[in-house]
């Protein structure tokens, strides 16, 4: 293996039999995938899913060296694109906020500017970033860079109403990352219930159906953070609204040393610095890392369900839920995994029945399952190895 392995190996002897055990320590996610040095790297390499090993695609190795080296994506450039698909009216608007921010820079002129700021190369072709924040039509980088939109007529995709309509609403939204933002907003608003009431100033309130500022910051959050290498040029944002939930997911898996459990609770390793760097100027995101805690917020506000997180082989996934919660959720959770794990259950079995990715299960195993084995409402069958793949949880009381 490359690198090279430390397992601790220790034996004991159990009800008259030798037992090796083989504890092999996760390592640091600049020195991965760890691969089988016989097939080399592209071939060599492995991800877990459930209970299987898989080979890893191209596209996931490279999001590890992308780390690694810093691989910097959204300064890729092409000589058919130059200067000109720049917007000059939006580029001088961002360079008079640049210098009311950083009245330093005045002694550079613009196109030392426009390096710095990565919406240039140093040949003078626009770079991803660039095209993406002042464009004037920034899809013809690459068709792709986009959102597409669906407003599916039930809660399953593709699957018809009674009339056999399978899509209420269908739309490939264009544009750079700002006027993609309106018009993503502008669909969720146009494709959504809203309601009205009135408030305490006897006025009228719109109460849409998702809390618009969180639906707001996923989106951005996805157009930002989304994975512009030449491996998912490809893949579009996907904006999909159905009657109980509403999802965006993004190619681009969390980047670096980023995991679901830190979502929101720390300064995250940024993928894209230059476009998030450039959309601050232009104020149209804050950069401070507050989009998840804003949208937990929102939806505890509204009165929803908690917003569900998923990162899956290389794409990154947000739900909303218009669900009302339910302040006795806990308590009837509680009831439903306790009646379910009567007979035992794996994670997978238990994620599937709860609404989640069975193949992907540790989140809501972390989150959820965890605590109750913690109160010892569940126990595992096999408590001293919780990683066991003949593992299962029973309802203990």
């Amino acid at each position: 293996m490359e690198p090279k392995i430390k397992p601790v190996i220790t034996f004991c002897e159990y009800e008259g039999k030798v037992v090796a055990s083989v504890e092999v320590p996760e390592i640091d996610v600049f020195h991965k995938p760890c691969y089988y040095t016989g097939k080399g790297k592209m071939k060599g390499s492995y991800v877990g899913v459930g209970e299987a090993d898989l080979p890893m695609t191209d596209y996931e190795i490279y999001s590890f060296d992308a780390f690694k080296y810093k691989n910097e994506d959204e300064l890729r450039s092409k000589e058919r694109v130059d200067s000109d698909i720049l917007n000059e009216v939006a580029v001088n608007s961002f360079m008079e906020k640049l210098m009311n921010n950083k009245p330093h820079l005045i002694n550079l002129d613009k196109d030392s500017i426009l390096k710095v700021n990565g919406i240039i190369d140093k040949n003078g072709y626009p770079t991803v970033c660039g095209v993406m924040c002042f464009g004037k039509f920034p899809q013809i980088f690459s068709p792709n860079l986009d959102i597409v939109a669906v407003r599916c007529s039930t809660d399953e995709y593709g699957v018809g109403d009674e009339e056999g309509v399978r899509f209420l609403d269908n739309k490939r939204l264009d544009g750079t990352i700002g006027e993609m933002l309106k018009l993503a907003m502008a669909f969720v608003i146009n494709n959504t219930k809203k309601s009205t009431k009135l408030n305490s100033k006897v006025e009228r309130d719109d109460v849409y159906e998702y809390p618009m500022e969180a639906v707001g910051e996923i989106i951005l959050n996805a157009l930002i953070h989304r994975d512009y290498s030449i491996y998912t040029e490809n893949d579009p944002i996907r904006l999909t609204i159905y009657d109980d939930r509403l999802e965006v997911t993004n190619p681009g898996g969390l980047y670096g040393r980023l995991t679901l459990d830190d979502l929101g609770k720390v300064h995250a390793d940024t993928r894209n610095p230059f476009i998030a760097s450039v959309l601050e100027i232009l104020e149209i995101t804050e950069n401070r890392y507050s989009g998840i805690p804003t949208i937990y917020k929102e939806m505890e506000k509204a009165g929803l369900s908690e917003p569900k997180f998923e990162n899956y082989r290389g794409t990154f996934k947000v739900t909303l839920y218009n669900t009302k919660k339910n302040l006795d959720v806990k308590s009837k959770f509680e009831k439903e995994v306790v009646f379910f794990c009567r007979t035992p259950r794996s994670k997978e079995e238990l994620a599937e029945r709860f609404g989640f990715d069975k193949s992907h299960p540790s989140y809501f195993i972390t989150k959820y399952i965890l605590p109750l084995i913690g109160k010892e409402i569940l126990a595992y069958t096999i408590p001293n190895k919780p990683k066991s793949k003949n593992q299962r949880i029973y309802t203990a009381k």
